[in-house]
């Protein structure tokens, strides 16, 4: 069946097809203003999204009134968005979620706060699957969030709207977060470059930094590396993880010759037949330029799957069980969808299991340590399938079956959410039918500088396929 009709925004206007440092470039020589480029990135916003279904709140007076008098920092006046699971001043924070009506906070939380700094100058908040537990976000009453690539595909999840925004062309960053690969997940699906840093990498919100095993790190889905790399070292300048070395100022490949892990098979699933032979297509491309490959099998026990699903169910119970004490009378377990209130069944039907899961999770980083000190990174598909159609992962489908879905789609991305490791989803393939098809790259912890001189040295030996050959505002088949 043939992918169904792409969409983007790329056009000539003040954006162009600028990455984010190449925006930030053209703003500085004078060639463009800050507020031209918000009125051209809220334009294009308002020309995909009704195809996308990608924005959960605007915020385009505000984003004019800052575009006026932009705040200071490398990024200032660059357009963004926010993923609406993060607390941001004046904007509700939903959650994607039907089940209570959302007060917007007086201040940015810890994360925006450190995120804004940078410069980045928000138009509104992102959508997301429901509290971000499923890879797809399918929203019972506002629909899919669909992929640009093909609008028949779902643009993945849980940081779903963030990623088809910077796909489409709308804005050139986004922020991400990733709890069992929801950064690197829409990455895959929509041909971007989505890295999970390195647990406790950047600032955090509460709830985030709160969890039995904190298995959350933030982000961004940008188009090219050097985007990535520019965000990574503009954020470390306002929020600098003593505990961690330095990532730095990352502009080019690195010398040293690597010794990679190839991994196809993880959690008890294996990567589909076209998969697997992408994944060996990107292996043969690191051979070529001179790295050490060699199969490997996966640092994950037998029991990693099912243990971090109960963790899962575990963060579903706390959000029933305090919904009422967190989000007010407003609040409404009925209108929870079908997985949320089926992840907490699971675990309170599963209460004398959760403390032994946790448990063999808190293990997960020395055997992710372990791992790596055979090889300096672990090549793996980033999904083990390819894209699903809209509906594949529809929580109406019925908790067993949605869940099985879920769990053969997504067996590789959770496992460095266990180990705090970094991890980096690349647009290196692309499937038979032409829709991109993402690889992982996995180091060990604290080791994003190398993850990006590699994923550098990737990106220029194999660059990405283009949602669109030409300019302009519209559809392309």
């Amino acid at each position: 069946m043939p992918p169904g009709p792409r969409i983007h925004a790329f056009r000539d206007d003040a954006l162009a097809d600028h990455d984010a440092v190449g925006l930030v470039e053209a703003l500085h020589r004078g060639v463009v203003s800050a507020r031209e480029v918000v009125d051209a990135a809220i334009a294009r916003v308002e020309a995909v999204d009704p195809a996308l279904g990608a924005v959960a709140h605007r915020a385009h007076d505000r984003a004019r009134a800052e575009a006026r008098n932009p705040r200071g920092g490398y990024f200032a006046g660059v357009p963004t968005f926010l993923k609406d699971n993060v607390d941001v001043a004046r904007m509700p924070t939903q959650h994607g979620s039907d089940a209570f009506v959302a007060r917007p906070p007086r201040r940015d939380g810890d994360l925006a706060r450190m995120y804004l700094a940078t410069g980045l100058l928000p138009l509104g908040k992102t959508r997301l699957s429901e509290f971000g537990f499923s890879p797809a976000a399918e929203h019972a009453r506002l629909g899919p969030v669909r992929n640009p690539w093909s609008t028949d595909h779902t643009a993945g999840a849980s940081s779903a709207g963030s990623a088809a925004l910077v796909a489409a062309g709308a804005v050139p960053i986004a922020h991400a977060n990733d709890g069992g690969g929801s950064i690197r997940i829409p990455a895959a699906a929509c041909g971007l470059v989505g890295l999970k840093p390195t647990r406790g990498r950047l600032a955090q919100d509460v709830m985030h930094r709160t969890m039995p095993v904190r298995i959350v790190a933030d982000g961004v889905v940008t188009r090219s590396v050097r985007d990535t790399a520019a965000f990574l070292r503009e954020a470390e300048r306002v929020y600098r993880a003593l505990h961690l070395p330095p990532i730095g100022d990352v502009t080019r490949p690195g010398r040293r010759r690597l010794r990679v892990g190839v991994v196809t098979a993880a959690a008890g699933r294996t990567a589909s037949p076209e998969v697997a032979a992408l994944t060996r297509r990107t292996a043969d491309l690191l051979a070529g330029l001179g790295h050490h490959v060699e199969e490997a099998a996966s640092p994950a026990p037998p029991t990693f799957a099912e243990d971090f699903l109960l963790h899962w169910g575990l963060l579903a119970t706390a959000i029933v069980r305090t919904g009422r004490a967190t989000h007010g009378r407003s609040w409404d377990l009925s209108r929870c969808d079908p997985l949320t209130r089926g992840l907490d069944r699971l675990a309170t039907r599963n209460l004398h299991r959760l403390p032994a899961a946790v448990r063999r999770l808190r293990r997960a980083p020395a055997l992710g340590a372990a791992f790596h000190e055979r090889y300096d990174v672990v090549l793996s598909p980033t999904l083990a399938t390819t894209t699903p159609l809209v509906g594949h992962l529809d929580a109406s489908v019925g908790y067993e079956e949605v869940m099985e879905r879920v769990l053969q789609w997504v067996a590789f991305t959770p496992w460095q959410n266990a180990t705090g490791e970094p991890a980096v989803s690349l647009p290196l393939a692309t499937t038979a039918e032409g829709l991109p098809q993402g690889m992982m790259l996995g180091a060990g912890a604290g080791r994003e500088q190398l993850l990006l001189e590699l994923a550098l040295e990737l990106e220029e030996a194999s660059p990405p396929a283009r949602i669109t050959g030409s300019a302009g505002l519209g559809r392309t088949s």
